[in-house]
């Protein structure tokens, strides 16, 4: 019987001072913890701080594009190397992972990424992901590293995603802790503030955002800091930051990737007829289509939306968006096949 998943996410805030060095006494603190659990889960490390890290080594450094992928250049060998010296005496070795978006929007490249980390993880090696900074474009980035996390938890099936913030947890209007949260709806979203740290790129926002979408897709999510001792651990037992539940979902892998690592190329807008229908997990027919917004081919990814345009499924094109909107009166002209939709 394989070992269940977790992925754990630190942010940059977490594990470096604010002058931007690493912060070591945390960095051995997570590999020791680690390592107690390494004999019982498949582990996925995400780890921000390249850029932190490198961006002292930037004469004036301002914070530009071209200066930040210097710093990760600069920033990701010192990183791995920090990690590879302290998971080193437990008897761990560490591999770096630098993931691009397109490597999870192509579901050829995501199953090549799967296969490679199942080969590291029979070889007891524990992966550390980061994006690839240095050769990412603006349209093809991830927006955060809570968005790498996520796209390998629901992906891989990750039981539980951990995700590491200065903050602590999800915090209520007085400032405390909330430790749990059944279901993360426009309430809960409403309590975030946009907490971005000065030296990475997320915030309570982002991590809400994708927390959303991994407890959709059937994993439990815990935000947690180091702040208390043995942080890790007390996290994956409940006991450190705000726990969010799991959904029940009947999603195979081909439908969570669908669902979480494709990305959306166009949106279509349908009636109160054809939402029954895919709630009944039917094929979605040009008849209920009221809209075509934007432009997609044949196979790309869209979303689908209510009369109020809210996000209610994502489906596969069968055609592209031009055919589509030609055939909008025509009677049983499929536009995305029910194996191909995921109602959300």
């Amino acid at each position: 019987m394989s070992k269940p998943i977790i992925v754990i996410k630190f942010g940059t805030a977490s594990i470096t001072h604010k002058t931007g060095e690493l912060n070591e006494e945390i960095l051995q603190e997570i590999a020791r913890q680690i390592s107690i659990l390494h004999a019982d889960y498949q582990i996925v490390m995400v780890s921000s701080g390249a850029v932190g890290a490198g961006r002292g080594f930037i004469k004036n450094y301002r914070g530009t594009i071209s200066e930040r992928k210097a710093a990760a250049a600069i920033g990701n060998p010192l990183l791995l190397a920090k990690y590879t010296q302290y998971f080193s005496k437990y008897g761990i070795t560490v591999a770096q992972s630098l993931c691009e978006r397109q490597h999870f929007a192509n579901r050829n490249q995501f199953l090549q990424l799967k296969e490679t980390y199942q080969e590291l993880w029979r070889n007891g090696v524990i992966p550390i992901a980061n994006e690839n900074d240095v050769v990412s474009n603006l349209e093809l980035k991830f927006s955060d590293n809570d968005e790498l996390a996520t796209l390998i938890a629901t992906g891989f099936g990750a039981e539980t995603l951990l995700l590491c913030t200065s903050v602590g947890g999800l915090l209520d209007a007085d400032k405390n802790i909330i430790p749990y949260i059944s279901k993360v709806d426009s309430a809960v979203l409403g309590l975030a503030n946009d907490d971005k740290s000065s030296l990475g790129l997320g915030g309570m926002i982002s991590k809400l955002t994708y927390t959303q979408l991994a407890t959709r897709m059937g994993t439990r999510v815990i935000i947690f800091g180091m702040q208390m001792g043995n942080g890790i651990l007390q996290a994956l037992n409940q006991q450190n930051g705000t726990v969010f539940s799991p959904q029940e979902v009947a999603l195979n892998a081909r439908q969570k990737w669908l669902a979480s690592g494709s990305l959306i190329a166009g949106k279509v807008q349908v009636d109160s007829g054809a939402i029954k229908a895919l709630e009944n997990r039917k094929s979605l027919l040009a008849v209920g289509i009221k809209k075509v917004i934007g432009n997609f081919e044949k196979g790309e990814v869209f979303e689908i939306l209510d009369e109020k345009k809210n996000v209610i499924a994502i489906g596969r094109a069968r055609e592209n968006s031009v055919v589509i909107s030609e055939n909008l009166k025509t009677q049983n002209f499929e536009v995305a096949n029910a194996n191909e939709i995921v109602v959300l």
